[in-house]
């Protein structure tokens, strides 16, 4: 008979199901479900987050003990009966069964795997405790085989076919044949999903080593199309050399490119450990920079079947930064991104032809350094990352091949040091200056000499408040 070991949790987990099980009392039931049951059969480590199925008043229990340990109370769907606890980094997720017996309540989950359970007290009390499988959970863990209790799961909750992808990517599982196949029949259902939903389980696809093997098996069970529509446009829209693929492969290799970098980020010496400190900061709802880099890669060239135009034999795509940001943006917004992260989505993506500009203008100047960093501020490294991955995905090179022969890139974060002092450094001038020394009223004037003393600053052009009005003195034209 398979069992559960306690001493597979952490220190502070143990402390929050016994706070849960003393507030509960002895005599109502608690399971430990799904995730933890089966990433620790599988040998994988125990995830932060704990499931725990509760008989009866999943609400009120939550509160109770979010309240005994001190730690936050969060109701996720009162009408089904499900709230969290969150402690620090430690996340309790307590749901009322949703049937009259805890086997009946696995039997209506989304997967075998995940239809796993040990009873709480028993699992307290002796450190061990037996698993209890209605569904045959622990053949198809031990088969690597992903399917649901019963394919009317899926149409219960077409979010189940998205998450079917990402399970299957993240643990090394396969889906059959027939739960392929249900996920293609109830791909369409996808789009009546609350956005909330979609979003959160994209964003942990994304999140996944893997996220480009996981985009196209979205793809080919007709899922990516519908969080994506965009996605039929850009498999049919060839492109000119030096590009070996149309759109649609070129932005998954971009995606893919991406995939391979992160975990490698030291290779990019010296700057990898500063890099990979700056991707894994949040942008807003546990949305890291990581995270928004690779969406950027697979929406970088969504306009491009739109503003495709032949001129003279040529092929071109005219402005597709521009469009391509009103559909990020548009993206962002369907999907409720937080605002941090659709904002750094929307000016990755606009901006994003722009490192390729630079390299195509010859010898990278000071004063081109300074402009770009200006203009990108906080997200200039990310968009140099995403040039990356975007021309290694041109030729279906390796990211860190191309990175050896990147001249510009390496010149442009070779001075990110420099501009991010030149940026914080105190301005020599302010808008009273300029208005007392040349007459000015408020308005966008002052503004634009403000930009030109500044800029001046940044290129050591000028160090003094004198020499900054000076220097506005000498412009062409006068101020």
């Amino acid at each position: 008979m398979a069992s559960f070991r306690l001493d597979r949790l952490g220190r502070g987990q143990v402390a929050l199901l016994r706070a849960l099980a003393r507030v509960a009392g002895p005599r109502r039931r608690l399971a430990l479900v799904g995730g933890v049951v089966r990433d620790c059969r599988l040998g994988r480590p125990a995830p932060a987050d704990l499931d725990v199925a509760v008989e009866a008043g999943a609400l009120d229990l939550a509160r109770r003990v979010a309240a005994r340990v001190g730690a936050a109370f969060v109701p996720l769907d009162p009408e089904r009966g499900t709230a969290r606890v969150v402690a620090g980094p430690l996340r309790l997720d307590l749901s009322d069964f949703r049937a009259p017996t805890l086997e009946g309540d696995l039997a209506a989950r989304d997967y075998t795997v995940d239809a796993l359970a040990v009873p709480l007290h028993d699992l307290l009390r002796d450190g061990r405790a037996r698993v209890v499988d209605p569904t045959g959970g622990l053949d198809d863990l031990a088969a690597r085989r992903l399917r649901p209790p019963d394919r009317r799961v899926l149409a219960d909750d077409p979010l189940r076919a998205l998450r079917g992808v990402r399970l299957e990517a993240a643990l090394g599982l396969r889906l059959t044949r027939a739960t392929a196949a249900a996920i293609r029949a109830v791909a369409p259902a996808l789009g009546g999903v609350s956005a909330e939903r979609v979003r959160d389980e994209l964003l942990l696809l994304l999140g996944l080593p893997a996220a480009a093997r996981a985009l196209r098996r979205a793809d080919a069970l007709a899922l990516l199309a519908v969080v994506l529509p965009e996605v039929e446009a850009m498999r049919g829209c060839a492109q000119p050399a030096p590009h070996r693929f149309d759109v649609l492969e070129h932005s998954l290799r971009a995606v893919a490119g991406a995939d391979r970098l992160l975990p490698r980020l030291a290779s990019l010496r010296p700057w990898g450990g500063e890099l990979g400190a700056h991707l894994a900061r949040d942008l807003g709802g546990g949305v890291t920079r990581g995270t928004v880099l690779k969406l950027a890669a697979l929406l970088h060239d969504v306009a491009k079947p739109e503003t495709r135009r032949e001129i003279g034999g040529r092929v071109r795509f005219f402005a597709h930064d521009v469009v391509g940001a009103t559909r990020a943006r548009a993206f962002a917004s369907r999907w409720r991104l937080p605002a941090r992260a659709a904002a750094v989505l929307e000016r990755l993506v606009r901006q994003h032809l722009r490192p390729m500009h630079l390299a195509a203008s010859g010898r990278l100047t000071r004063r081109a350094r300074h402009r770009f960093y200006r203009d990108l501020g906080e997200d200039a490294r990310d968009l140099l990352l995403l040039a990356l991955v975007d021309a290694a995905a041109v030729t279906g090179a390796s990211p860190l091949a191309t990175w050896r022969r990147a001249a510009l890139l390496h010149d442009l974060l070779g001075g990110f040091a420099e501009e991010h002092a030149a940026a914080a450094a105190p301005p020599l001038v302010r808008g009273e200056d300029v208005m007392a020394r040349f007459g000015l009223p408020p308005g966008p004037a002052v503004g634009r000499l403000l930009g030109r003393a500044r800029e001046a600053q940044a290129l050591g052009l000028v160090r003094t408040r004198e020499e900054a009005l000076a220097y506005l003195d000498s412009l062409p034209g006068g101020p």
